[in-house]
């Protein structure tokens, strides 16, 4: 019997515009602002709920997010960190690194990873007062098969047939053994997940509206929507865990102007922000009235090379970027003086990472990249490129522009809005150089979303047959020991290849103002309302 596998909890490559907003941060620290420690860190799975106290009834949380909700839809992408007040999840990801049961009770698989069944709990009821069952299990996970634009279609598709056993219990065949299966239902709603589960009743109500009309079985009931301006929820008086939740409700506002969501935060406007910024964080560190809850995790932010066209189909180019940025420079000019560096696709602390990824590494050494391009330029190719972003990011832009011109390459930059520049630009592979995100919260999809021949996020075509080899073996293996040392060839396979440039991890937090207790949250800034309480 192959129970839900034990493995490190890493973040899903993020795309779309959160993508573009986020700074990032890495494996390596670089040198820290003077008198400052590291960033490391803190409280990244919410706080010490048992040392709080007795959570206080009653309130109303306000929380400011980086940009407008898209849709409640789990078959739409989008950056939605409210749809966790309306869904709970099947399964949830433990900060031991682990995946366990939520709103699901178990789930295991007794034939080697190809049938899986789930068992749920009972008692438990939708906000329209329908029962959750199995059917709306099966009827949720086919919607994903269905859809071939749902992030989660990709995971969906392994599932070659299910049913409900029983009105607790639901019964999946996969095409083949897929030791991961169980992740796919502990996801992040913004990272293609079948694990937040609609009402049928509210799907054959609202058809193409549910996506503005949610309803689920999670801790709070969607009361309305006002674009641009709220979005308003009310307790759950019927929810599963008795005693929760303990909010009155929550009001979460669109504040995407980075100045104005820590100004909304810092004088007590909002009570929680989700901030993706390094200058969030830093400051949210500093201020004695705020707390932070963070941690870079893997992936991170890099460069993306276009491997489809020059001058990046060819290695030497792609080592002469790495080699021609100075991390601390950037650091200092760009990241508070405190740029946690990355120089492979994991982490130090992940299990996934090898000392030997960090040393096949090119380090900073503007002769050496003198060098690759001149080898390159006698050898009929043309360094000179376009550097394309988001008009969010002129200052990064005009840094590279400088170290470029140190090694001899003239540049031209382009600027787009985060929008134009997500589906225009990034996923339509119109670019030669450019930049992204890549936060992984699970190695599966997450690595070959980013990595694999043909992957969702692997805006860049990169393409190596081993690399493809590895993470199919990776899906199908069932053995955590095997699939770590899979994970650890892909890691340094694709930073021998220069897949992409990381130069930082990720400096997603959340920070609240010190009366918000019973935080809950994924490393990578998913939270749960459930157990949230405001002391005042």
């Amino acid at each position: 019997m192959i129970p839900i596998p034990r493995r490190r909890a890493l973040v899903v490559l993020a795309a779309g515009g959160l993508a573009v907003l986020t700074a990032s941060c890495g494996a390596a620290q670089g040198p820290a602002a003077a008198g400052r420690p590291p960033l490391a860190a803190v409280n990244p799975y919410g706080g010490d709920l048992a040392a709080e106290g007795e959570p206080h009834r009653g309130g109303t949380l306000l929380l400011g997010m980086t940009s407008e909700i898209t849709s409640f839809d789990p078959t739409v992408y989008n950056g939605n960190v409210a749809a966790t007040a309306v869904y709970d999840s099947l399964m949830r990801m433990t900060p031991g690194g682990g995946v366990e049961p939520y709103l699901a009770e178990s789930m295991d698989s007794r034939d080697g990873g190809t049938t899986w069944r789930m068992g749920l709990r009972s008692g438990v009821r939708f906000h329209d007062g329908t029962v959750f069952d199995a059917n709306a299990v099966v009827v949720n996970v086919q919607r994903h098969i269905d859809t071939a634009s749902s992030p989660a279609h990709a995971g969906a598709s392994m599932i070659t047939s299910m049913r409900a056993v029983d009105p607790l219990t639901v019964e999946f065949v996969l095409a083949q053994p897929m030791g991961e299966f169980a992740t796919l239902f502990a996801l992040p709603f913004t990272d293609g997940t079948l694990g937040m589960v609609v009402s049928p009743a509210a799907l054959a109500k609202y058809g193409a509206d549910i996506g503005r009309n949610p309803v689920g079985a999670g801790p709070f009931r969607f009361v309305e929507w006002v674009p641009d301006s709220k979005s308003v929820f009310a307790r759950n008086d019927d929810y599963w865990q008795q005693g929760m939740p303990h909010l009155d409700g929550l009001e979460f506002r669109p504040l995407p102007d980075t100045e104005s969501r820590y100004a909304s935060i810092a004088n007590g406007d909002v009570d929680v922000i989700f901030a993706g910024y390094n200058q969030e964080l830093v400051r949210g560190l500093a201020d004695p009235n705020l707390e932070v809850y963070f941690g870079p995790g893997d992936g991170g932010e890099f460069l993306r090379y276009n491997f489809a066209q020059p001058p990046f189909d060819d290695h030497r180019m792609r080592e002469a970027i790495i080699r021609s940025i100075n991390l601390d420079a950037l650091g200092a000019s760009q990241y508070n003086g405190r740029l946690i560096q990355a120089k492979s696709l994991f982490g130090d602390s992940s299990p996934y990472h090898t000392q030997a990824a960090t040393d096949a590494w090119p380090q900073y050494d503007p002769e050496r990249a003198k060098q690759l391009i001149e080898d390159y330029r006698s050898s009929g190719g043309n360094p000179e490129f376009t550097f394309t972003t988001t008009n969010s990011r002129v200052a990064f832009a005009e840094f590279v522009q400088a170290q470029m011109a140190a090694v001899g390459i003239t540049i031209e930059t382009q600027f787009y809005d985060i929008a134009q520049f997500t589906s225009a630009i990034a996923q339509s592979g119109n670019f030669q150089l450019t930049t992204w995100v890549g936060e992984v919260n699970s190695t599966y999809p997450g690595v070959s979303r980013l990595l694999s021949t043909g992957g969702s996020g692997n805006h860049g075509r990169y393409s190596n047959p081993e690399v493809d080899r590895l993470l199919d073996q990776a899906v199908v293996t069932t053995e955590d020991a095997e699939r770590t040392k899979l994970y650890q060839q892909v890691e340094l396979l694709s930073g021998r290849d220069l897949a992409v440039a990381w130069f930082s991890r990720s400096y997603r937090s959340t920070i609240t103002r010190r009366e918000v207790n019973g935080m809950d949250r994924y490393q990578a800034g998913t939270m749960w309302y459930a157990t949230t309480w405001l002391d005042r």
